[in-house]
């Protein structure tokens, strides 16, 4: 049953690719990673990692509910998060960027990390995604976390000594 997951989800993610056949043989015998199309089977919202990690734990509260492939980068220190392509969505917050159409999304295989790149839930290969609303909930939850935890050194010091 796992293989036939993978092998789905390999072919789902694939699908993105100007040539999935050459992205799979690269996943399989070459550095790992590959440039895909965003825009056409989903976007990628990406986000600082502590919010995005922090957006990601909230999302597994719900038991019954697993969260959408979710991609991190630990060089950049960032975390991406798949959705349904909108062209016209505006995600607004502090390192937020929006990936669509016209865009590329480096990605290793579903069943391994490559390089800097793993993911934290990998495509199931059946096009499950984030769904934007639950996501914009979390990702306000995460930041309203973040904010509080914020070490008070990080606060701006007063010219006057106070």
């Amino acid at each position: 049953m796992q293989s036939v997951m993978w092998k789905q989800a390999v072919e789902w993610l694939a699908a993105a690719a100007t040539d999935p056949k050459e992205c799979k043989r690269e996943w399989d015998y070459g550095a790992g990673t590959m440039l895909v199309e965003a825009g056409r089977y989903w976007d990628v919202l990406s986000v600082p990692d502590r919010l995005g990690l922090l957006a990601l734990d909230i999302l597994w509260r719900d038991p019954l509910k697993v969260p959408g492939p979710t991609l991190v980068d630990c060089a950049a220190r960032r975390v991406g998060f798949f959705l349904p392509p909108d062209p016209v969505s505006e995600w607004i917050g502090f390192g937020v960027r929006h990936v669509g159409r016209g865009s590329w999304v480096a990605v290793p295989p579903p069943y391994r990390p490559a390089g800097r790149l793993e993911w934290l839930v990998p495509p199931d290969g059946t096009g499950a995604l984030h769904t934007p609303g639950p996501l914009e909930s979390a990702l306000r939850e995460a930041s309203g976390t973040l904010a509080v935890l914020a070490p008070v050194s990080a606060e701006p010091v007063a010219t006057d000594g106070w």
